[in-house]
């Protein structure tokens, strides 16, 4: 039309600025201009469209009714929608139609009738209208419980729930909308299951939890839940979306299937499941892996006849035919089963065949027959094992008779020693009666006392020994410096020492200090420093050593005595135990099995190493 080309310049300019689909129609319903959108929308090339009827982009099916809906428009102008309340459809040059929306402008130039459409393609608004009325209409028919709860809002209510989660639950409309969904839990509240879903919501995760809920009514349902949180364009979680299903069946059904299969786990009896073919071993109960000595891993790769080594397949296939053709409801033999480690015992074997779907199986009850095969073997075993205990304890108590003997004369000799020297001095210190002879009386009044307290010593070893045999001990800790307690012992030492004996003193150990029980420790060190007094000569040096270490200290005390043979070393710990070199010393052979009972009673350890004629070196080490 020649007077609309005048103006297509400025219809160009305008109408390549929108987005929609513009064309432009005379009375004939001759399409005389079309905007780039439109070109595009309907797959033709600039230009292309003009000149062309408007039907070229109407379905064939909608020519005759769009003909007559044109005519009335045209006598009844005026600016609408076009097919209002129908779906409207166009038709792209390569055939395909698609739904749009088209809006009517008619406009009049120079006289002329005009009408200008803008067009719009809404097929992916209409896909998303299906695609929403599915997914709609999916969720109110699925028999799955659904809720939407709203997280932008206090407390995350319900806001959308669907007909299955109403009927699962006995609630209606008003006591589950904006309510939280902790009211299903009732009272039920401290489940492991309820707090892993607090966690994942507070952490905007999803979660699959199977938990206890309650309907209106009361009765409990395990409900199986997934929650899954729904993002805005932010990445903050708006919504939550839960799935539930009511598992009540199964799980009823999951308890009674573990009830019968921890009875058949924990029966004392050995239980195998084989299948009936090809004898593969499918379960085996605790009871049976236990005594047999392989896993259920290695079981299952294994058949009867790995664990029966009187049968070979043929013999055993032939032994369990009467049950797998039917011909009798059970077998019962006897056999022997082999163990992982090699052994074997006799078993009764209870047999029957059992079916589940199209498989085949034996079930198999063994029992182990071994008290009744050889009782009077365990018998005779019995009686040797009791002669045995009887002549062990005979043998016992002639050691204790031996030991009693040797223990009395010790003490006989310990005891007679010292008390002949408290005689004699107190004899030769009443001859001395002038006040010139006061030094001679001190002599044997000094000797009185060293007899006096070495036999109190003694006296302290057996009560030490009796207390530690009954558990009467009772250690007292407290914190003291460790200078404390070898300064007492070396002072006490001191009046032991031998003409030219002298004890060097440890160093750096002012600042140590120690939780232990003071007294015992100075027991053990004075025990320790008298035997090296006792069996080292004239002239020799005594060291003692302290060292500290993280948690634990070392004292050595170290002698250049006589030192303790080789061979008599490992009896050295040993009540009454003394070595054939030390048998002229005085001496009760029990003062370092004291020693070695406090140390271990304590957490701590004593060791030495020793050369005869050279000397003796003993460590005791403890927690401090």
């Amino acid at each position: 039309m020649k007077v609309f080309e005048k103006n297509s310049n400025i219809f160009k300019l305008l109408s390549e600025a929108v987005s929609e689909g513009i064309i432009v129609v005379n009375e004939k319903q001759k399409i005389v201009e079309a905007n780039g959108s439109a070109n595009a929308m309907f797959g033709y090339e600039p230009g292309e469209l003009v000149g062309k009827h408007l039907n070229t982009l109407i379905p064939a099916q909608y020519h005759q009714a769009h003909k007559k809906h044109i005519e009335t428009f045209m006598h009844n102008s005026g600016k609408r929608q076009m097919g209002h309340g129908r779906d409207l459809f166009g038709i792209k040059k390569n055939g395909t139609q698609f739904p749009v929306e088209a809006g009517l402008n008619p406009f009049e130039i120079y006289g002329n009738k005009l009408v200008m459409a803008l067009v719009t393609d809404i097929s992916e608004r209409k896909e998303n209208e299906r695609s929403y009325k599915i997914k709609s209409e999916a969720l109110q028919s699925t028999t799955n419980g659904i809720i939407i709860t709203d997280a932008r809002q206090k407390d995350n209510p319900i806001i959308y729930f669907n007909p299955a989660f109403q009927e699962l639950t006995g609630y209606n409309e008003e006591e589950i909308l904006n309510q939280n969904c902790r009211f299903l839990q009732a009272d039920d509240r401290d489940q492991k299951s309820v707090a892993l879903m607090r966690k994942a919501v507070r952490e905007g995760k999803s979660c699959h939890v199977v938990l206890r809920n309650y309907r209106k009514d009361g009765s409990l349902f395990w409900n199986d839940l997934h929650i899954t949180p729904i993002k805005d364009a932010n990445g903050t979680v708006s919504h939550y979306i839960g799935i539930q299903l009511d598992v009540t069946k199964r799980k009823e059904a999951e308890e009674e299937l573990n009830h019968w299969f921890q009875i058949f786990d924990e029966s004392l009896n050995e239980i195998y499941v084989f299948d009936a073919h090809s004898l593969k071993f499918i379960n085996v109960n605790y009871g049976a892996q236990k005594n047999i000595g392989y896993t259920l891993e290695e079981l299952k790769k294994m058949t009867p006849l790995d664990i029966k080594p009187n049968f070979t397949e043929a013999s055993f296939r032939e032994a369990i035919k009467p049950l797998t053709n039917n011909e009798v409801e059970k077998l019962q033999f006897e056999t022997t089963h082999t163990r992982k480690d090699g052994t074997s015992y006799p078993v009764e074997v209870h047999l029957q065949l059992s079916t589940i779907g199209d498989r085949e199986m034996l079930v198999a009850i063994i029992l182990d027959i071994t008290e009744r095969k050889e009782y009077t073997e365990e018998l005779e075993k019995k009686v040797k094992e009791r002669t045995l205990q009887l002549t062990e304890a005979l043998n016992k108590e002639k050691e204790l008779n031996d030991l009693k003997t040797k223990f009395l004369s010790l003490v006989s000799h310990e005891f007679k020693t010292p008390l002949s020297g408290i005689l004699t001095s107190t004899t030769l210190a009443g001859r001395y009666i002038h006040t010139e002879q006061q030094e001679k009386r001190e002599k044997h009044y000094n000797t009185i006392k060293n007899k006096v307290k070495y036999l109190n010593n003694i006296l302290n070893d057996f009560l030490s020994v009796e207390r530690l045999e009954s558990g009467k001990v009772n250690y007292k800790f407290n914190n003291f410096p460790i200078s404390k307690v070898i300064n007492e012992v070396i002072y006490d030492a001191n009046m032991l020492l031998k003409n030219g004996q002298r004890i060097n003193y440890p160093a750096n150990i002012d600042d140590i200090f120690i939780d232990f029980d003071e007294k015992i420790l100075e027991l053990i060190l004075t025990n320790l420093t008298s035997n090296a007094i006792k069996y080292s000569p004239e002239d020799t040096t005594i060291d003692i050593n302290v060292v500290k270490k993280e948690k634990e200290l070392y004292i050595e005390v170290k002698d250049q005595g006589m030192g303790i043979p080789a061979e008599e070393q490992k009896h050295i710990f040993n009540r009454y135990f003394r070595a054939e070199n030390a048998l002229l010393n005085q001496g009760t052979g029990i003062g370092l099995n004291i020693v070695k009972s406090h140390l271990e009673n304590l957490g701590g350890e004593i060791s030495f190493v020793s050369a005869e004629n050279e000397g003796s070196t003993f460590t005791i080490k403890f927690p401090v």
